[in-house]
């Protein structure tokens, strides 16, 4: 592999702070730790999934000791402009498929309809639970796979494209869910009356499921619960779970991070990082992604120039010039 990137014009390094030296920007995978932001260049731009929500102080007191300008590639804006850039959207759409994949792969039998001389296999009945880019992707893959397929989330305008892509769409449809999208397109914390009335539909329409996929996460929070034990006992041996939202605290309090917990014959599936499984087409994207957004950050000369107003640049910085910048991770 070392290779590969070697006849692509890179030069690999086993020191990291004698590879970074020089660089203006630093391209990263994963928010670094403080050991690794000492190796960094002063005054550099780094960029990378920063985890923001989950920041520790000491890491930004560290950014800013060393004039580092980090930006956030979570916080990439949901603007038009900004798509090519979005990482989240990109991995998220890796994820889902990936969890459909997984899950197919623990229930252990046949996806769609057979009719053989042998008799009938009825399909899969595959229920996604939240439709964002995750949801999507993991409504047209069990549909491409065979599956009978229905979905639910908080915020209107799922109901239509669940519907597009072929799936029944399962909701409370009262005023407070007419109103449950965010302006950057998130779905709203829902009131605990309606979290009540939500869960008692899941609850008589999970029990019928041979798939469960939760995807439900909110920025900043911990993820809601969708499945609840009592729920999970209701649903037939052999039935999956995969709980796409484990690393925020799971849609399903029985999730375990990197387990599949067998619960009276349901197998309930957490995968931290789904996009791993899948890491040749990750590591294309997240590239893209990069690519895509460094124009917006270098003059014509190719040098860097953050002296800008750009509203996706100044979304996505964190930190610079030894200051934290970025309301949304002020403490």
């Amino acid at each position: 592999m070392d290779d590969a990137y070697k006849a692509e014009g890179a030069r690999i390094g086993s020191d990291a702070a004698e590879t970074a030296k020089g660089a203006d920007v630093v391209f990263k995978v994963r928010v670094p730790e403080v050991a690794e932001v000492a190796a960094l260049p002063d005054g550099v731009a780094l960029i990378t999934l920063m985890d923001p929500f989950a920041i520790e102080p000491g890491l930004l007191d560290a950014l800013n000791a060393k004039k580092i300008a980090a930006l956030s590639m979570e916080f990439t804006p949901r603007i038009s402009r900004a798509q090519s850039m979005d990482a989240l959207s990109s991995q998220s759409n890796l994820a889902g498929y990936r969890a459909v994949i997984e899950g197919a792969q623990i229930y252990g039998r046949a996806m769609p309809m057979m009719m053989t001389a042998a008799g009938t296999i009825a399909p899969a009945k595959v229920f996604i639970m939240g439709v964002g880019v995750a949801g999507l992707q993991a409504i047209a893959t069990a549909r491409r796979l065979g599956a009978v397929v229905t979905a639910t989330d908080v915020r209107p305008a799922a109901k239509e494209q669940v519907a597009s892509l072929g799936a029944k769409f399962i909701a409370v449809e009262d005023e407070e869910f007419k109103a449950a999208e965010t302006a950057g397109g998130y779905a709203k914390q829902m009131s605990p009356e309606y979290q009540a009335k939500q869960a008692e539909l899941t609850a008589s329409h999970i029990t019928k499921q041979d798939i469960v996929i939760t995807t439900a996460l909110i920025p900043g929070r911990a993820a809601p619960v969708l499945v609840t034990e009592a729920m999970v006992k209701t649903m037939k041996p052999g039935s999956v779970i995969v709980d796409m939202a484990v690393s925020q605290g799971g849609n399903c309090p029985l999730s375990k991070s990197d387990e599949i917990v067998d619960v009276g014959g349901v197998k309930l599936a957490g995968f931290s990082n789904l996009p791993a499984r899948l890491p040749a087409d990750a590591s294309s994207l997240f590239a893209k992604n990069l690519l895509a957004f460094l124009p917006l950050v270098t003059a014509e000369t190719g040098a860097l120039n953050l002296d800008t107003d750009d509203e996706i640049v100044t979304a996505m910085l964190l930190t610079r010039n030894g200051e934290t910048v970025n309301d949304r991770v002020k403490s």
